[in-house]
This record gives structure tokens, sequence and C-alpha cells, in this order.
């Protein structure tokens, strides 16, 4: 990669990323401008992929509206999305959660997972325990 592309893509990327995965449900707040004013809405939903790829990441969140399901994709290290916040983990043995599309009602909902966040799980490796 080209060394001022690299530079440019280091000084633009998000300092901290909440950590979360596929079949997290998520609260992204996003930066709405609406003429001269802006405000900050929150979009709640499953996250059903991710795709990683630096400051080109993206990621899914499915979510459903009046019975109808309604997805959007928001690039990780945009500065219209304010903060990811995680209120649900949920266990998944796939990368991609696509099968959520054709089920509703109760066969969308995922098992929680109690898994450490990643600054818990550093510090335990920082101390050796």
């Amino acid at each position: 990669m080209n060394p001022i592309i690299a530079e440019l893509e280091r000084e633009n990327a998000k300092k901290s990323i909440d950590d979360f995965m596929v079949g997290d449900t998520v609260d992204v707040h996003v930066r709405i401008i609406e003429g001269e004013k802006e405000r900050i809405q929150i979009f709640n939903g499953v996250v059903i992929a991710r795709n990683k790829g630096g400051m080109n990441e993206n990621f899914t969140v499915r979510r459903l509206v009046s019975g109808e399901g309604v997805e959007r994709v928001f690039p990780l290290h945009a500065p219209r999305v304010e903060k990811v916040e995680v209120k649900r983990r949920g266990r998944s043995n796939r990368a991609k959660l696509y099968y959520l599309r054709d089920r509703i009602g109760k066969a969308t909902r995922l098992r929680e997972e109690t898994r450490p966040s990643r600054s818990l799980a550093k510090e335990k490796t920082a101390t050796g325990k």
C-alpha cells in the first residue's frame, strides 16, 4: 500500500471502536443533518454481517419495523457514526446471519452469550492471569 494512503487512513480511523460481533444487538448512534439542525438518531437491531477491511470496514444491522424488516449498512469509521453501543451479546456460529431475513417473530431470536469485553480480556493477558 502507498505510504501516503496508509498515513491518511491511520489519521482518519477511529481510535476507540466498540467491541461488537455478528449476533449482537446494538444501538448505532448516527448523526443526522436536517437543514441547519443536527441531531443524533439511534438505530437499534441485530448485527447480521460485518465486512472487515481496514478503513473500509462495514457492518449491517437489521431490525423489524411494523412487521417489515429494515437493514442498514454503516461504515465503521464514518464520522456520522457517533458510537455503537452493545445492548445484548448474541451467540452465533456463523459469520453472516442472512438466514434471519427469512424468519419472523420468535424465530429471529439468538441465544445470549456471556463473553468478556475486549478491554477485560486485554487486562487479563497483561497481568498474566
